[in-house]
C-alpha cells in the first residue's frame, strides 16, 4: 500500500485548506443570516452562489468523480473531502461535491444512456440544478431493500410510478428538478431483481413533495431539506429507465459505496474542527482554579481521540487505495467497516466536546450541536449500522481464515 499523497493531491489539499480558512469557514456567519432573514425558503441563499464562483476560479469543482474531467482518484480526494468536512453546510456544496447530487452524478455517469447524461448529468455537473435519490420508504424497513413497495408498471411506452417515499434529501429545494426514483418492476422475480431505478422530472404530473422532515429539530435547509414525496399514478417515457429492467438493486449498490466513504471522509473532517475547536476552549476556561486543559479528564479524552482518529484515517485511505486499485465492490469489506466504525467514533468525539463545552456546546453558538445531530444520522444513512456488521460479521466467517488484503501472507509450511 502507498498512501503518499501525489503532487496533484498535494496541490488540491493546499488549495482546499486556503479556501476553507479564507472564503468558506468566515462565510458561515453571513449563511446564519441569511437563513434567519428568510424562513420557509428551501432554495440555496446567495452566499452558496458567491462561494461556488470562488471554488470554480480555484480550480476546485466535481472533484469527486474518478474518471470525469477534473476528478481525482478516491485516494486523492479523501484530503480534500475531509477539509470540506470542517464546514460541512457550505463546503460540499460549494464544490459541487455535495450529497445527494455526487451519488446520483456518479450513477448517471457509470449507467445514464448518452442521452440521459446530456439531459441530467451535464446540468448536474454545472450546478444548473440539484437532484434527489427517492429509495427509503416510511411503511416498510428500507434497511432491507428487497422490501421497497412502490410500484413501476410499464404501460406501452410509459412507465407509471405509484408509491410513497421518504428522506429524499434535497427535494424540498426547487431546483432539484431530477428524482431518481427506485421501485419494483417484476414483484415475482428474485428478491434482488425485482426492483429498477427510474428517473423522474420533478415537475411530471402526480408528483407531490408532501412535506419537509427534521433531524434533531434541523430542517437542514441550507442543503434543501429532507422530503417525503407521493407519486400518484406517476408517467415517464421508458426511455427514463435507469441502467436495464431488475437492475435497481445494483445500481443502489453500486452507488452507496462511494457515497460511504465521501460520508466518512467528511466526518472526520468534522471531528478534527471540533478537536480544533476543544484546544481553544480548553485553554480559555477555567475551573476548580485550572484551565481546562490541565485536567486530565480533559487531556485523556483528547488524546483518545487524536489516537482513535488517526487510526481511522489510515483504514479510510486504505479502503480509497482498494476501490482505486481493486475495484469498489473488491474493497466491500473496507467500505462497511468505515462505515460502522467511522460515525461511531466520531459521535463519541464531538459528544466529548461537547461535553467539555458545557452549555455552550449543545446551543447554536458553535457548530457541534448540529455535527452531533448529522453524525447520529449517519448511522442510519446508507445503510444501520446492524446491517453492515451483520454483512461484515458474514463475510469474514465465510472461510476459517481470512488473508491480509494487502500482502501475500508471509507465513511458511511446517513439515
Amino acid at each position: 500500500m502507498d498512501f503518499a499523497p501525489s503532487p496533484r493531491a498535494v496541490d488540491y489539499t493546499a488549495r482546499m485548506r486556503a479556501f476553507l480558512d479564507e472564503v468558506v469557514i468566515p462565510a458561515e456567519p453571513a449563511l446564519d443570516e441569511q437563513l434567519e432573514a428568510t424562513p420557509g425558503v428551501w432554495s440555496f441563499r446567495p452566499v452558496v452562489g458567491e462561494l461556488r464562483a470562488e471554488a470554480r476560479a480555484r480550480g476546485l469543482w466535481n472533484l469527486f468523480l474518478p474518471g470525469h474531467d477534473g476528478g481525482l482518484s478516491n485516494l486523492d480526494y479523501a484530503p480534500i473531502a475531509e477539509l470540506s468536512g470542517w464546514s460541512p453546510r457550505l463546503a460540499p456544496v460549494a464544490m459541487n461535491c455535495a450529497a445527494p447530487d455526487t451519488g446520483n452524478m456518479e450513477l448517471l455517469h457509470a449507467f445514464g444512456t448518452p442521452e440521459q447524461r446530456e439531459r441530467w448529468l451535464d446540468p448536474l455537473l454545472d450546478a444548473r440544478i440539484r437532484s434527489a435519490f427517492c429509495m427509503t420508504e416510511p411503511d416498510v424497513a428500507s434497511s432491507d431493500a428487497t422490501n421497497i413497495a412502490t410500484r413501476i408498471e410499464r404501460d406501452g411506452d410509459e412507465l407509471v410510478i405509484t408509491g410513497r417515499k421518504w428522506w429524499s434529501t434535497g427535494a424540498m429545494n426547487p431546483a432539484a428538478e431530477l428524482l431518481i426514483v427506485m421501485g419494483v418492476t417484476d414483484p415475482d422475480a428474485e428478491p434482488h431483481r425485482r426492483q429498477s431505478m427510474v428517473l423522474v422530472p420533478r415537475d411530471a404530473p402526480g408528483v407531490e413533495i408532501a412535506r419537509p422532515l427534521t433531524v434533531f429539530g434541523y430542517d437542514d435547509r441550507d442543503h434543501g431539506g429532507h422530503a417525503e414525496i407521493v407519486f400518484d399514478a406517476v408517467r415517464v417515457p421508458v426511455a427514463n429507465l435507469l441502467g436495464g429492467a431488475g437492475e435497481g438493486f445494483a445500481i443502489a449498490q453500486a452507488r452507496l459505496g462511494p457515497g460511504r466513504i465521501h460520508h466518512c471522509m467528511r466526518a472526520l473532517g468534522m471531528a478534527e474542527r471540533a478537536l480544533s475547536l476543544a484546544g481553544t476552549r480548553a485553554h480559555e476556561r477555567v475551573a476548580f482554579g485550572r484551565p481546562l486543559a490541565e485536567h486530565g479528564v480533559v487531556r485523556h479524552r483528547i488524546a483518545a481521540a487524536r489516537t482513535e482518529l488517526e487510526a481511522l484515517r489510515l483504514l479510510v485511505l486504505k479502503t480509497a487505495w482498494l476501490m482505486d486499485t481493486v475495484g469498489n465492490r473488491a474493497a466491500r469489506t473496507e467500505i462497511q467497516a468505515i462505515k460502522i466504525a467511522v460515525p461511531q467514533a466520531v459521535g463519541r468525539i464531538v459528544d466529548d466536546v461537547i461535553q467539555l463545552f458545557g452549555a455552550a456546546g449543545v446551543s447554536s453558538d458553535f457548530p457541534l450541536a448540529e455535527f452531533s445531530a448529522g453524525i447520529r444520522t449517519l448511522r442510519i444513512a446508507d445503510g444501520p449500522d446492524e446491517v453492515h456488521l451483520e454483512s461484515l460479521g458474514r463475510a469474514l466467517l465465510r472461510t476459517p481464515t481470512t488473508a491480509s488484503r494487502t500482502t501475500p501472507s508471509t507465513e511458511t509450511a511446517r513439515p
